[in-house]
């Protein structure tokens, strides 16, 4: 529609619910007291009252450190973890004589790793200081006297401004709107960014300030606007306006919120009232809740046992030092001479042997740090950012139609991913399109539309009698008609203007007349192609408009009191131009579950024009209204079952004294100042809406997405438990479970409703009490029945539903434990009618009482506390906007993405952090057993087997990067071979990768290798001539022997490890031994007085001689032939489930379905739910039937 017409609507005739000109209530008293003391002076933000106020600016910042507190909060939160405190005490130590390594040496591992997290911090917030500076330096048209807007940032906003905001353009503060480019100060404004909702709200301003409709009217322009106190509520807005010496009532109609947009309307004028941190949309901003892993927090236990482990070594080795202290000097002999006990004061002193024996503890606890992987933390968090990297960059996620790609908000939950026992789905937008569709219709008890929806197709597969018509759709037509959104129908008989031929072509008249003007839609033309698009609060609405223009109906402008349609005159055959003077728009909610208009033909008539649910359009019809009812809900019936949403069509003719006097009334109503002026309007129109005339039902397909049944089939084969939390009816939600694959047929029901003859009965009577006692009774009864049934079947699936009102009672705190024990023995449990509470109560209930990871996924507002209750939260960047993905940990387009993203993504990076930790404390261990036996060997004086710069880069250069690169490459299984046999999935599931005997079974490994490469090591160079001259080792070519030994064994212990080579795993693994090498060389080579024990050990001392190669290759052989056998035996005779997908692929049988389904028959737990189950079901069934057949006689 053309700006200039728009421009000129007054729309306060038209919505009389929702704008209603605001008046004084209640609220209003509280104005100047507590909470309510909000003051702007409007076109005067400098003068002295307003300056007195002392408001904030309108800066925004979302960093969460400034250049003050980076360094003191951000070392504040590394220190949190006990691991940090650890090596802070040790290296605070390593600066007194305690220490045996040099201070520098221990101080530098922690300033790395801590630097290095510390850099990854401040990166991260310095993309949101960015942010922030491009909000923040944003411009908008502000008064600066005059009658002159000029151009000036957000952030210098003050109190007062008055501002003009444009088109498509975001509101940059709190605004009370004062008017707008429509004549009655209405405009469009989309939320988007607050709630998640695409459908426009309307904003209307005061009628006293609507015509301030140029910049120059804003020259003399003040006001007082006095409010409450910035609070969060999006929804209410209490304040006052003084304006020419009189008050006028402020509502949330005339508030207009940071971060929304303004649509289809040119510009807007208004005065901010909230600045920055004090918006509504700020005092909502928190920090999204902290989720940390199982793994991460079973890791934080690991780390606590080797600090008690560590802790009890130096114990021991103290009390051992301190007996051979006390022992060291006997009749004048020295035992241990050359620690020169006669000339020492504490430390060696066998006189002071307690003390000596403390001071050792101190030094112990020092020397054994290396049992602690330092670098452990800041690896993971490298590995879960290039994990998500890869999780994001993944073509197979990306979603060309709207150009998505997934997108892992948070790298804290990668591993979780492969963990999921219960995904709990919403339905409309992320099983389904959320793109309404009409696509039938019942007319005068006629049915009409031939389009056949998913349901219909899984219902007709299910019966097995598949629709052979729908097979082929465009055989008969030489050229398919063209695709139009929101438009699925297709029937001959009322197509094209054929309805004119039909017996009842009046009420199809009728019909879509109605459709064509009862709505709130807004008709855009398109300059360019004439063509007529439609702005409307819900996709349902837009649907029914198109379905009127594509029928002949077309709406196609909106004056200030009129709507023009085009349609097809019967007589005539052309098309003709109608006009009806719209009076009165009585709108939808929730509660009144209808919506009516009042329209005057151009002969004069009257009529009422209403479209609504059944629940309250059939009670409202007259009795001569009726003539198709029975039919009409038969047609419903099957419309619901074919997984459609309905609504009634009913009509009246009114007459002027009869409307007259309903306009008197609910004109009264709609001006009353009194506290139930909603309830006296919502009379005033119930009055009205009676006596109606039935024309028929649409009907409208929410489709599924592409994928959908087969996502949820792979999901159910790889065990992972699927709840549906929907608002939709139960019929609806049990067909497009049907659809989905979530039931099936052959599935037993448990049905659990309030829908019971007692309850309605008690519901008429209105006692609260009997009704919530009876209920809940009801509740209890129903869920132990259910639980019966669980018990005495052996075979057969269950699915369980239950419906909204059952659910408030089953959530219950003394019923919640047993209706969790009984979906927990179902295979599908679908809850009809949720609200967005009972949702987010819901997965608290699975989460904390099953103990398993579980994962949200929705995409609208209503979805966000699912999302962040459950341990993961996946939004779908869908038709409601951002708030789900805004709310989630994992953002994806479709909800087919869930299959990739759980059974490959999830899988991969469960198996990638499991591994790593694992082998993370292998190495240390084997590094730090050398240490503490090298120690043991010295009689626990506190010698360090190795030079201060071996044992501070051990962690470091040598063995870091090697593991780092089998934390994002390593695949123990291709992608494909993931979704072929999504039971591998399990092993995330039952934690079969990370559990105490596979954590024990590789510290054990650990130990054992540090045994073996010390006693190997000191037996084969303690007493043999080790060089030319017959010289043997001292203890620095013993220490860098032994070191070299542990780098060698360590890398190729995860050489051994990795199932997928790449060419940087070759490059990290072989290369980090070169390092060592190189290092060897170059610290060798440097100046004693700082290479101290390694001057020229490798160049004079290693290299030279035969017997230290000899050593090295017989200590690295020796040492990994157990784990070879071990992992040969395990492998041949204990596989785990990809051990037998390893195997398969390597002996070529990855393509016989045979063998494929002998290895599939190995799995977990058998499949009851999607299309595989379906399959299984009829495959078993036959089966039956064969083997009675045999053996009947």
């Amino acid at each position: 529609m053309a700006r200039g017409r728009r421009r000129k609507l007054l729309w306060s005739k038209l919505y009389t619910f929702a704008c209603g000109t605001s008046k004084f209530e209640a609220d209003h008293s509280h104005i100047g007291g507590p909470g309510f003391s909000r003051v702007a002076f409007a076109n005067e933000p400098d003068c002295f009252d307003a300056v007195n106020q002392n408001y904030g600016s309108n800066y925004v910042s979302t960093t969460k450190y400034t250049v003050a507190t980076f360094f003191p909060k951000s070392l504040f939160e590394q220190f949190r973890r006990v691991a940090n405190i650890y090596f802070l005490f040790t290296g605070c130590l390593s600066f007194t004589s305690l220490a045996p390594y040099s201070a520098i040496s221990a101080i530098l591992p922690l300033i790395v790793v801590i630097g290095a997290t510390m850099v990854k911090e401040a990166i991260e917030d310095w993309r949101r200081y960015q942010q922030d500076i491009e909000v923040n330096n944003r411009k908008v048209k502000v008064h600066h006297g005059g009658g002159k807007f000029e151009y000036k940032e957000w952030k210098n906003l003050r109190v007062g401004d008055i501002v003009k905001v444009e088109k498509d353009k975001f509101f940059p503060a709190d605004l009370v709107m004062l008017s707008s480019s429509f004549d009655d100060g209405i405009c469009y404004v989309e939320t988007m960014n607050l709630d998640g909702e695409t459908n426009l709200k309307m904003k209307q301003a005061l009628d006293v300030s609507s015509d301030l409709q140029s910049d120059s009217s804003f020259q003399n322009f003040r006001a007082i606007i006095k409010c409450e106190d910035p609070n969060a509520s999006l929804y209410t807005f209490v304040g006052t306006m003084e304006y020419g010496d009189q008050q006028y009532p402020l509502s949330p109609q005339q508030l207009l919120l940071r971060d929304s947009k303004l649509r289809n309307t040119d510009y807007i004028y208004g005065v901010v009232v909230f600045t920055g941190h004090d918006t509504k949309v700020m005092q909502n901003a928190m920090n999204p809740p902290s989720k940390r892993s199982k793994i991460e927090r079973k890791m934080d236990k690991l780390i606590y046992l080797l600090m008690g482990a560590l802790v009890l070594i130096s114990l021991i080795g103290s009390v051992i030092f301190g007996i051979a202290t006390s022992e060291d000097i006997q009749d004048g002999k020295m035992k241990r001479w050359y620690l020169r006990p006669d000339d020492t004061k504490n430390t060696f002193d066998p006189k002071n042997a307690d003390v000596a024996a403390i001071l050792h503890f101190l030094t112990a606890m020092i020397l054994y740090s290396y049992f602690i992987p330092i670098s452990l933390y800041v690896s993971i968090e490298i590995v879960k950012v290039l994990q998500t990297i890869f999780i994001n960059q993944d073509i197979q996620m990306y979603h060309e139609e709207s150009d998505k790609p997934a997108h892992a908000r948070t790298s804290n939950l990668n591993e979780e991913l492969g963990q999921v026992d219960t995904v709990l789905s919403d339905k409309t937008g992320t099983l389904t399109c959320n793109s309404m569709e009409f696509i039938k219709c019942s007319i005068a008890g006629t049915p009409y539309g031939h389009g056949v929806t998913e349901v219909e197709r899984a219902m007709a597969r299910r019966k097995g009698s598949p629709l052979l018509e729908d097979e082929q759709p465009d055989e008969n037509h030489e050229h398919p008609k063209p695709t139009i959104k929101g438009f699925n129908f297709d029937d001959e008989r009322i197509m094209n203007g054929n309805w004119v031929n039909e017996p009842r072509s009046d009420i199809i008249r009728m019909f879509f007349r109605l459709l064509a003007i009862c709505h709130t839609a807004i008709p855009e033309v398109d300059e360019d192609t004439g063509k007529i698009s439609y702005e409307a609060e819900s996709p349902d609405e837009a649907a029914f408009v198109i379905a009127a223009r594509e029928i002949g109906f077309e709406f196609y402008q909106r004056t200030q009191t009129n709507i023009s349609i085009r349609e097809l005159d019967p007589v005539s055959g052309e098309r003709v131009q109608k006009t009806y003077k719209l009076l009165n728009v009585l709108e939808f909610n929730s509660s009144r579950k209808r919506m009516s208009v009042i329209v005057q033909d151009e002969e004069g008539k009257l009529l009422l024009l209403s479209k609504g649910a059944d629940s309250v359009m059939f009670e409202r019809l007259a009795r001569e209204g009726r003539n198709f009812e029975a039919k009409t809900k038969e047609q419903m019936h099957e419309y619901a079952d074919a997984g459609l949403r309905t609504l009634v069509l009913a009509y009246r003719e009114l007459d002027e004294e009869e409307y007259k006097k309903f306009n008197i009334n609910f004109m009264d109503a709609k001006n009353s100042i009194d506290a139930d002026r909603e309830e006296k309007i919502e009379e005033a129109a119930d009055s009205i809406e009676r006596n109606l005339v039935l024309l028929g039902a649409t009907a409208v397909e929410d489709k599924l997405q592409n994928g959908v049944p087969e996502c949820i089939d792979k999901l159910a084969q790889a065990g992972i438990k699927i709840w549906v939390l929907t608002g939709d009816k139960m019929e609806t939600a049990i067909n497009i479970g049907f659809a989905s694959s979530l039931l099936r047929q052959g599935m037993k029901q448990i049905i659990i409703t309030l829908e019971e003859p007692e309850i309605i009965r008690l519901e008429k009577e209105g006692n609260k009490e009997a009704i919530a006692k009876a209920s809940k009774d009801s509740v209890m009864s129903q869920i132990n029945k259910g639980k019966g049934l669980l018990s005495s079947s052996n075979d057969g699936s269950f699915a369980l539903i239950i419906d909204g009102k059952s659910l408030a009672y089953a959530l219950k705190d003394d019923v919640k434990n047993l209706f969790l024990q009984l979906a927990v023995g179902c295979a599908s449990v679908i809850c009809c009618r949720s609200s967005p509470k009972q949702k987010a109560l819901v997965t608290r209930l699975v989460k904390a009482g099953t103990g398993k990871v579980t994962l949200a996924i929705g995409d609208g507002a209503n979805d966000v506390g699912m999302l962040q209750e459950a341990d993961i939260g996946v939004g779908i960047s869908g038709a409601e906007g951002m708030q789900a993905v805004m709310a989630s940990d994992v953002a994806i387009s479709q909800f087919r993405f869930l299959e990739r993203l759980l059974l490959v993504h999830g899988h991969w990076c469960y198996r990638r952090i499991s591994s790593m930790i694992c082998y993370f404390f292998y190495k240390n261990l084997t590094f730090g057993v050398t240490i503490f036996l090298y120690e043991a060997y010295t009689s626990f004086s506190g010698q360090p087997a190795y030079n201060d710069w071996f044992m501070s880069f051990y962690n470091v250069f040598f063995t870091s990067l090697p593991v780092i690169a089998m934390g994002v490459f390593d695949q123990d299984v291709s992608p494909r071979l993931c979704l072929k046999f999504p039971m591998l999935y399990q092993e995330g599931v039952q934690n079969a990768l990370f559990n105490w005997p596979r954590i024990i079974g590789w510290m054990f490994n650990g130990v054992c290798n540090g045994v073996m490469v010390f006693f190997f090591c000191t037996t084969a160079l303690q007493h043999q001539a080790f060089r030319k001259g017959g010289e043997v080792v001292d203890f620095e070519i013993l220490g860098a022997t032994m070191y070299s030994c542990v780098v060698w064994v360590v890398n190729c212990q995860l050489a051994l490890s990795i199932s997928y080579f790449t060419i940087i795993q070759h490059i990290v693994i072989w290369g980090s031994i070169v390092v060592w090498y190189l290092f060897l060389l170059a610290y060798g080579a440097i100046t004693p007085t700082i290479s101290t024990s390694a001057f020229m050990v490798f160049i004079e001392g290693m290299a030279p001689s035969l017997s230290y190669w000899i050593t090295t290759l017989f200590v690295v052989i020796a040492t990994l032939i157990p784990y070879i056998v071990y992992s040969t035996l395990q492998m041949q005779f204990f596989p785990m489930y990809h051990n037998m997908i390893q195997w398969m692929r390597f002996d070529g049988h990855a393509n016989d379905p045979e063998y494929c389904q002998v290895v599939r028959q190995r799995s977990v737990r058998p499949t009851t739910v999607g299309v595989s189950a379906r399959i299984d079901a009829k495959v078993n069934q036959l089966a039956r039937k064969v083997h009675h057949a045999v053996h009947s006689p």
